[in-house]
């Protein structure tokens, strides 16, 4: 027969075990369910797919060692994209000196009736994103968050400012986009 002492090594042993399975299924399902509005966080922070792929994996990571510390005061949601963008921040802070000028692409699906049409949105698509590429940080990081749908409560405690910044920001930045797509046409 065991000893206290060891059954309860035994039965904490246990619970660790349990608390660290729950840690990588909570760690997979913000994965799954946010993982492409984190990869085109990402991509707005970067200029090439391998750069993006690099910060994805750090934003993963960031995740993981992040997850033992939530304790629930803000949505699930609102947990990864502050995670993210605090991440990216950090990131594009390290590869400013690195940072290369070509702007690639995000692939989208074709379905334009003809290939004109198809040519005409892909170059449209590829201004709009230069575009927003081109703004000043500040400003990139309150459209990329609207994007991705998210309210401007959500987009204060991601970016940790008010309600009334954000909506500041995003009109100035609105303002940036239209003057930066009329110089590009």
């Amino acid at each position: 027969m065991l000893s206290t002492a060891t059954e309860r090594a035994v039965q904490e042993s246990e619970l660790a075990v349990t608390a660290r399975e729950d840690l990588e299924r909570l760690f997979d399902r913000l994965l799954a369910e946010n993982g492409a509005a984190v990869s085109r966080l990402a991509a707005s922070y970067t200029d090439t797919a391998a750069d993006r792929d690099d910060l994805v994996q750090e934003i993963a990571l960031a995740i993981w060692r992040a997850l033992p510390h939530f304790r629930g005061e803000c949505s699930e949601r609102t947990f990864t994209f502050r995670i993210a963008h605090n991440r990216a921040v950090t990131y594009l802070t390290q590869r400013r000196a690195q940072r290369a000028q070509a702007v690639e692409a995000i692939e989208v699906a074709d379905t334009a009736p003809n290939p004109e049409a198809g040519l005409a949105r892909d170059q449209q698509g590829a201004r709009l994103r230069r575009a927003v590429h081109s703004l000043p940080v500040l400003y990139r990081q309150v459209v990329t968050l609207m994007l991705e749908g998210m309210e401007y409560d959500e987009m204060a405690q991601v970016l940790g400012i008010s309600e009334s910044n954000v909506g500041a920001r995003l009109s100035r930045a609105r303002q940036m986009l239209r003057e930066s797509m009329e110089v590009q046409k």
